[in-house]
This record gives structure tokens, C-alpha cells and sequence, in this order.
């Protein structure tokens, strides 16, 4: 099975790209290389980083952690899906 790990920050004011670098790094660092990731930005200074592992649902797998306080502008949002497939097959 595959799981896919969504991990989403909405910068502070003023330090998306600080925010990016940040999520960037930490992706890099992760304990265990996933099958794939992806750092994606949206407006607002949004950051979201994607992971694709072979795993179980319910493994334990590692995960960005929380940002220091100043550098977002609300909590982490997180989420954790089993990929089913191409959408068009």
C-alpha cells in the first residue's frame, strides 16, 4: 500500500520564503527517504510538502515537524492518504 503524507504552513507575514527554505530543508532530513515528495507554494505564503511511502496507514512514519511560532501565522495543517491509483484508470 501507499501512503501519502500532506503537510501544509501558511507563513508569517513577510517570511514565506523563509518558510519555504525552512520546509525545504526539513524534507531533505527526514529520518527515512519516502518513495517521493514535494514541495509546492500557493498564494498567501502557503507551503505544503507531500510524501509518498510504502506503508501501512497507520505506520508510523516521519513527518515534518511544527515550525517555530513566529515563523507561521497559524498551526500545521496535516493530513495522511492511501493512494488508490491514477485518477483516470
Amino acid at each position: 500500500m501507499t501512503v501519502a503524507l500532506m503537510w501544509e504552513a501558511r507563513a508569517a507575514e513577510g517570511r514565506g520564503a523563509e518558510l519555504l527554505e525552512w520546509a525545504r530543508t526539513r524534507a531533505a532530513a527526514l529520518a527515512v527517504e519516502p518513495l517521493r515528495s514535494e514541495l509546492l507554494r500557493a498564494p498567501q505564503d502557503r507551503v505544503l510538502v507531500l510524501t509518498w511511502w510504502e506503508a501501512a496507514y497507520d505506520d508510523e512514519l516521519p513527518e515534518l515537524p511544527e515550525p517555530e511560532a513566529g515563523l507561521i501565522s497559524r498551526p500545521v495543517h496535516r493530513w495522511r492518504f492511501e493512494s488508490l491509483g491514477p485518477a483516470g484508470g
